[in-house]
């Protein structure tokens, strides 16, 4: 099968080709999905997972990607709850190789249905950054309505899932975001913005729940706006600076088929929007995961027809 591998940790994009790979053989409770599209995380290359497993060895030439949307094409022992042709989406696990191949052996608990009214190419943009917004906002922030939000980030593939899923539950959501990024955090439903590169985190005053998704220096002043009791999240690593009175926390997105339920129903009926940004077919990925310049949004690539 065809599969886009990492060969080199220090190129991280520039060291990734298309090749052959054998395919997938289902574990005990796996399924092995017919992969249809596959979103791609950027931050994958700083993850140990990516160049090792479990045991600390060395993985060779993993296959990179890790959320995607796709159909059921065979059953391991002892697999129940999923049947061979069901369209299914989720996130694999992170030291097993990924999505962006043809096919992928995915633990079935990983996984949820994709309703036929969501396309392949929203199922492969939702779960990294649907459920990285569910389980900061709700299981990690604890957000109640009446509260307010900071969303760092709040025009990209993870910040517009925060404003949206904060301001459906009675948030009020400040977004920051680079000063052309203003329209589409609005239009994403943040109550106003903050241009980064133009303003000053202290004007805001003091805010409940700070999302952060960019961490270093934005970080650090956002710490100082958390009012007492509040919490700070982050999704960049450990937190170097905690608000004086209020917790602070880091977490890494897990695969939660009940919340991939939630959200996706969100979509289908209009209540929450995915931020696509390139889309391109798996024998163009390579380019398309290289970048010349900054896009906005989830890239996803197309794997099979």
């Amino acid at each position: 099968m065809k599969a886009i591998v990492a060969t080199d940790r220090t190129a991280e994009a520039a060291g990734i080709e298309l090749s052959e790979r054998p395919g997938p053989t289902p574990a005990i409770n796996d399924v092995v999905v017919g992969v249809r599209a596959s979103g791609f995380v950027p931050a994958e290359w700083e993850w140990p997972s990516t160049w090792v497993d479990r045991s600390g060895h060395d993985r060779a030439q993993p296959i990179i990607g890790h959320e995607f949307a796709g159909v059921v094409t065979s059953l391991g022992y002892g697999t129940t709850g999923l049947s061979i042709g069901q369209r299914v989406f989720g996130i694999t696990d992170w030291h097993r190789d990924g999505t962006l191949a043809e096919y992928a052996a995915v633990e079935a608990r990983n996984l949820a249905p994709l309703p036929g009214a969501v396309d392949f190419t929203v199922g492969a943009s939702l779960p990294t950054s649907g459920l990285t917004a569910w389980q900061g906002l709700f299981q990690h922030g604890r957000l109640r309505a009446g509260q307010s939000v900071l969303a760092h980030g709040a025009a990209g593939a993870v910040g517009s899932m925060v404003t949206q899923l904060a301001r459906e539950f009675g948030a009020y959501v400040i977004g920051t975001g680079r000063a052309a990024d203003r329209q589409a955090a609005l239009d994403f439903g943040a109550n106003e913005f903050l241009a980064l590169d133009e303003g000053n985190l202290d004007d805001i005053g003091e805010v409940d729940l700070v999302f952060d998704v960019i961490g270093g220096d934005v970080q650090r002043r956002s710490a100082s706006i958390v009012r007492p009791g509040g919490t700070l999240v982050s999704v960049v690593g450990p937190v170097e600076s905690r608000p004086v009175d209020g917790l602070a926390l880091d977490f890494v997105v897990e695969s939660v088929p009940s919340q991939l339920a939630e959200i996706v129903d969100r979509v289908r009926d209009g209540r929450l929007r995915t931020r696509i940004g390139t889309v391109a077919n798996l024998d163009d990925a390579v380019p398309a995961l290289n970048p010349t310049e900054r896009r906005k949004g989830k890239t996803v690539i197309h794997v099979r027809p």
